[in-house]
């Protein structure tokens, strides 16, 4: 028996085949094609394709943006937009002939480095993506937090605490509030605060090398968003004050993060002392497929 991951992504859907002992025996990906019943498609033909390589079937978990509504069984919150107001994890079972479990992506990062990458041994952890969007994820004792209303960790719709003038008024999000994190933490969100400072449109890659080369105006678009990021995660230490804060998604690559954030992070929390370890995800790009496997218990 093998367990089977989905990362459903907004440019890249992923499939994966894991052992019992969490090793990959079958990797495959597309993009997604944007379309709610191609996505679906893509989806199936994935699993299908993972399963040949691997020589078994197995149970199917998929991470995916948003959350499931406890009230409705529709999905809400999806930067996918197709995806909200659907019945998601019906139509799945329907395209694919079997149970499957869903999780919020950010809860799925979670997971898998919990369970055995940079937040192994640590009572309760926070993991935080940072790549196209932003979101987060709480693991305590082993165990997934998804709370009572289904939006635990969604940090990326929190507001940017304590604005500074020249941060004001906020960004209106898409999700129609001001604010919210992911305007100013996600990938994205970098190139937009580059390009509001007169920069022209890049990746946030290329300011991160821009700045790394001394570029001033670089420097100071990478300065905001460590100053921003701090903040942020400020707000989960006085909150939640977990054991240790997991980074992932393509920002989560910029080591100058986890040489600054130390410093960075106390001055904002409410005692002023904070040795809150802040590390990288230790899986890279493959903890949200592999968390989603681990949806499901071991056979």
């Amino acid at each position: 028996m093998i367990r089977v991951g989905v990362d459903f992504g907004g440019t890249k859907i992923e499939a994966a085949a894991l052992d019992g002992q969490g090793r990959f025996q079958a990797r495959v990906r597309a993009d997604n094609p944007g379309g709610y019943d191609s996505a679906l498609a893509v989806v199936r033909d994935l699993v299908a394709e993972a399963e040949r390589q691997a020589g078994a079937a197995g149970s199917i978990g998929v991470g995916m943006p948003g959350s499931v509504s406890g009230k409705t069984g529709l999905i809400r919150n999806a930067n996918s937009l197709y995806l909200n107001g659907r019945r998601f994890r019906e139509d799945l079972q329907a395209v694919l002939g079997r149970p499957v479990r869903l999780a919020n992506d950010a809860n799925c990062l979670a997971l898998s480095e919990a369970a055995d990458g940079a937040g192994a041994g640590a009572g309760v952890v926070f993991a935080a993506i940072l790549g196209s969007g932003c979101g987060g994820g709480v693991v305590a004792h082993g165990q997934l937090m998804e709370g009572r209303n289904r939006v635990a960790g969604e940090w990326g719709h929190t507001p940017l605490p304590w604005p500074a003038a020249d941060e004001l008024p906020l960004e209106t999000c898409w999700c129609g509030k001001p604010g919210c994190l992911e305007l100013y933490l996600s990938g994205r969100g970098l190139e937009a605060d580059h390009a509001r400072r007169g920069a022209a449109r890049i990746e946030a890659a290329a300011i991160v090398e821009q700045a790394r080369a001394g570029d001033a105006m670089a420097t100071a678009t990478l300065d905001r968003y460590v100053d921003r990021l701090a903040r942020g995660l400020a707000i989960i230490v006085n909150v939640l004050d977990p054991d240790v804060i997991v980074l992932g998604g393509g920002m989560s690559n910029v080591a100058e993060l986890y040489a600054r954030l130390p410093e960075a992070v106390p001055p904002h929390v409410f005692s002023g002392d904070c040795d809150t370890p802040i590390r990288a995800a230790m899986h890279g790009d493959s903890s949200g497929v592999r968390g989603a496997a681990w949806l499901w218990p071991a056979p």
